[in-house]
């Protein structure tokens, strides 16, 4: 499960401000969160449809997002923030497999991001568990050896989570795969809006993609993104870029809780 709550935003231009919430606390910024907000938004009145296409300001703690809702089909785009490489093809001592290349990237949240073959493993095809055990190896690694900073706010500067890519970096028209891997070994149930994000940094910043060149990106549950560079830009010394991701939110269910006067229980617990 993943989740949202609403706060009041401190950014003149929000429609909304929400933090991101995990099963080990929450997160700097979640793509499918802001597909599935922005659509929210729209359906719920917090922002009138105006034209084809209406615009969402969403303030998430990396900053303010910039959403775009189709209002006949409810597909969703959003521009990310600047999305940089923090470090390319380091090798990282790791307690099973040896040393294995990774780069870390930045796309609203920092992630290290390895081809999966590194293990002997592919993403489509190998166990869930095999992947989350390699992802938290690099995980640990990184971890205990290199610091990472952020070059404008020092809260955003820590490792969220691991990516594992099926190694398909150079542009084509067929989808790459990839599993995130966060939150005390939380699975992605999609590409991962964010993860997405810094992948395109990475490609973009080695050349392996274009300005506007769209890539496809597709999880280990089947569900797809697509995103691309549209714009580059600095962040501090690193170049960046700006990256568009789209993809498509679906209502699911509603819940609705109680509370009444002399519930203890209703009113919380925490067990140790």
């Amino acid at each position: 499960m993943y989740g949202v709550i609403p706060v009041i935003p401190d950014h003149p231009d929000a429609h909304m401000a929400v933090l991101f919430m995990h099963n080990e606390g929450y997160s700097t910024m979640c793509g499918h969160a802001v597909i599935a907000l922005a659509r929210y938004a729209i359906d719920k009145g917090l922002v009138n449809p105006v034209g084809p296409e209406c615009q969402v300001n969403i303030r998430c703690p990396c900053g303010l997002i910039k959403a775009y809702v189709e209002i006949s089909t409810g597909r969703v785009h959003f521009e990310s923030v600047s999305a940089f490489v923090f470090s390319r093809q380091k090798l990282m001592a790791t307690v099973d497999s040896g040393p294995i290349e990774v780069d870390i990237s930045y796309g609203g949240a920092f992630y290290a991001i390895v081809a999966a073959n590194q293990f002997g493993l592919d993403v489509r095809n190998s166990k869930t568990s095999n992947l989350v055990n390699a992802a938290n190896q690099v995980f640990n690694a990184i971890k205990s050896q290199i610091t990472i900073t952020h070059p404008d706010y020092t809260d955003l500067g820590y490792l969220y989570g691991t990516i594992l890519t099926d190694g398909n970096d150079t542009y084509s028209n067929q989808a790459t795969a990839n599993i995130c891997v966060f939150a005390n070994s939380q699975v992605d149930r999609s590409p991962t809006g964010s993860g997405v994000t810094a992948r395109i940094a990475i490609q973009h910043r080695n050349g392996e993609i274009a300005l506007d060149q769209e890539r496809h990106f597709e999880s280990v549950t089947g569900a797809y993104f697509s995103a691309k560079a549209i714009m580059e830009t600095t962040c501090g010394s690193h170049k960046a870029v700006i990256v568009e991701v789209s993809g498509l939110t679906h209502y699911t269910g509603t819940s609705v809780f109680t509370y009444e006067d002399g519930d203890t229980i209703g009113a919380g617990f925490l067990l140790s």
